[in-house]
């Protein structure tokens, strides 16, 4: 048996900055009336016809990983991508990854839990090696969340949040059981699914040909949808209860968390779990006010900065933890 362990990370975001007040110029907002609910100041969005895709990104953050954890292509054993935007309905960028690496037929899974995604996804990887199945397991989070986003006024509480950008991981085996990834706990509600959703197009709602045939400039089925207040009062439950789990199934206190990396959903959020936990602005990692909501990025994102900025060292308990859509939610305790 044996821990898994991060050796290497990566991450990328497009160029293209878009601040609050850019918004403003196109729909009915402010900077002011954004950071107060969100803590957001600007996001990257890929521009459309440059080239950038879910794809794409991943993979510049895979080769980083790769790069920082000092192995080659070929030491990968599987590919593990998470994403809620896939350039395609299918097959899902995974295997686009594999070929783009060129590396010889390992297996690549795709994993949809949203924001939760990136959690779910070492998760995943973790028991893979645990097994001593593979030894190099590449996990990845990516998302192009702006080309599927209604930026006028109607939709405005959806599209001034969410932001693109790719992260990924390395991770390989650890024979000390006392480091690495002690543990990993993952669930999730789907009763609550369409309180944060897009239902369409879909093959049990309305399919691309019925939204085309229909025409209709009213139809919202295919933007996201989000009850704000319902996800945030859900959020900031879960995120405590499954830190304390994680925390107590490794007998560790509050005290002993060095890092807490939160998904970047709302800055909110956050500081609700910083405040409710007791823990000072080193202990928390947010970055969320420059990059938005990235998804299954964030996280990887955060700790990819988090790490190159000395946050993150040897030693340290670092704590990872998510919720979104599914409703998902879940967290990885760390010893770096």
């Amino acid at each position: 048996m044996y821990n898994s362990k991060i050796i290497g990370l990566g991450h990328y975001v497009p160029e293209n900055v878009v601040t609050n007040d850019d918004l403003s110029k196109i729909m009915d907002t402010t900077d002011e009336w954004i950071q107060e609910r969100t803590g957001i100041q600007e996001r990257r969005w890929a521009k459309p016809g440059d080239g950038q895709s879910t794809f794409t990104m991943g993979l510049e953050a895979a080769k980083k990983a790769i790069s920082n954890a000092g192995i080659e292509k070929e030491d990968i054993d599987l590919i593990v991508f998470a994403t809620l935007s896939p350039d395609y309905y299918f097959p899902g960028p995974g295997v686009q990854i594999q070929e783009a690496l060129e590396i010889d037929t390992v297996a690549a899974l795709d994993i949809r839990a949203q924001c939760s995604g990136f959690v779910y996804s070492i998760s995943v990887a973790d028991q893979f090696i645990k097994t001593g199945m593979y030894k190099h397991i590449l996990v990845i989070g990516s998302e192009l969340q702006s080309h599927g986003i209604d930026k006028s006024t109607r939709g405005r509480s959806i599209s001034v949040i969410f932001g693109d950008g790719a992260g990924a991981a390395v991770l390989t085996r650890e024979e000390d059981l006392t480091k690495g990834i002690l543990s990993t706990h993952i669930h999730s509600e789907g009763k609550h699914a369409l309180e944060l959703a897009t239902e369409a197009p879909g093959m049990g709602t309305r399919w691309v040909t019925d939204i085309i045939k229909e025409n209709d400039p009213n139809d919202f089925s295919y933007h996201p949808y989000m009850n704000g207040q319902f996800v945030f009062k859900h959020a900031i439950k879960r995120f405590s209860e499954v830190i304390s789990e994680g925390l107590q199934k490794n007998n560790l206190e509050v005290s002993d968390i060095d890092m807490l990396i939160p998904h970047q959903a709302n800055l909110r959020i956050s500081q609700f779990i910083q405040k409710r936990f007791g823990l000072s602005d080193d202990q928390v990692y947010n970055n969320i006010q420059k990059y938005g909501n990235t998804t299954a990025a964030s996280i990887p994102i955060a700790l990819s900065e988090a790490h190159e900025q000395g946050k993150v060292n040897e030693g340290d308990t670092v704590v990872l933890a998510a919720f979104g859509s599914g409703f998902t939610w879940g967290s990885v305790i760390i010893k770096w």
